[in-house]
């Protein structure tokens, strides 16, 4: 760091003379550190793949990055996981309310700006740090298949498909070539796969991705079983120019 900078990356509120917030870009950074997640809008749906690496004799029936909100909402999270638990569950009693109040589904921008204020305050108040976490918020409701992507300063953004972590900047510059705006679920969710593969050490099996899909026809989040996901990936390593595993 330059000497004129040494010393604004102490506290939360103070800008540095170049109009900087140190820590929230040191959480920016703590999210390019995190495993890849990805969110792809299709015309019938979207869907949210994420790569998880465990441990030898770790449990991995469990997903730890993708979240349920609501029935037709889902979040993938890359960078300090636990944020991303606080962040959800924040969420989930966001879109409660509003059924409770409203009698309605929630609208998925609705919970990813409150997501945002939410973050946008931990950058704001001293004795307080920002959340380390960036999250894909996918959704269906009354707007359609929806996909937002919120991050440790409080922005909150919407996208067709778009990739956070490790990795997300090469991910992203295969999904402007790759993604088609008439894309179907099945071609998205091979996508998302092939997505993976282009970053991950392990190129074959499918054991270090979990997937889950949200369809405009049934507007409820579910997660895709591992011989659902194996098709996918080898409809991706045909689609790469690779033999099935």
């Amino acid at each position: 760091m330059l000497p004129a900078a040494a010393g604004y990356d102490r506290a939360i509120t103070v800008f540095s003379p170049d109009g900087r917030l140190y820590q929230v870009e040191y959480a920016i950074e703590t999210v390019r550190r995190g495993t890849l997640a990805i969110g792809i809008k299709a015309k019938d749906g979207v869907v949210l793949a994420v790569e998880e690496k465990t441990r030898k004799l770790q449990i991995n029936n469990v997903t730890q990055k993708i979240f349920q909100v609501d029935d037709h909402i889902g979040v993938a999270a890359a960078g300090y996981i636990p944020d991303a638990r606080t962040q959800v569950d924040h969420a989930r009693f966001f879109a409660q309310s509003n059924r409770l109040i409203y009698d309605e589904p929630v609208d998925v921008e609705g919970v990813a700006k409150n997501i945002a204020d939410m973050a946008q305050q931990f950058t704001q108040y001293a004795g307080v740090r920002p959340f380390g976490v960036a999250l894909l918020l996918a959704g269906v409701d009354k707007n359609g298949a929806n996909l937002f992507l919120t991050d440790p300063s409080g922005t909150y953004i919407g996208y067709d498909a778009m990739a956070i972590g490790a990795g997300s900047d090469q991910v992203t510059d295969f999904l402007e070539k790759s993604y088609k705006q008439d894309i179907s679920l099945a071609e998205a969710a091979s996508l998302a796969v092939e997505c993976i593969y282009l970053v991950s050490e392990d190129k074959s099996s499918t054991k270090h991705m979990k997937m889950a899909i949200i369809d405009t026809k049934t507007k409820a989040m579910r997660k895709v079983e591992d011989e659902e996901l194996e098709k996918y990936a080898a409809s991706a390593k045909e689609k790469a120019g690779r033999h099935p595993a």
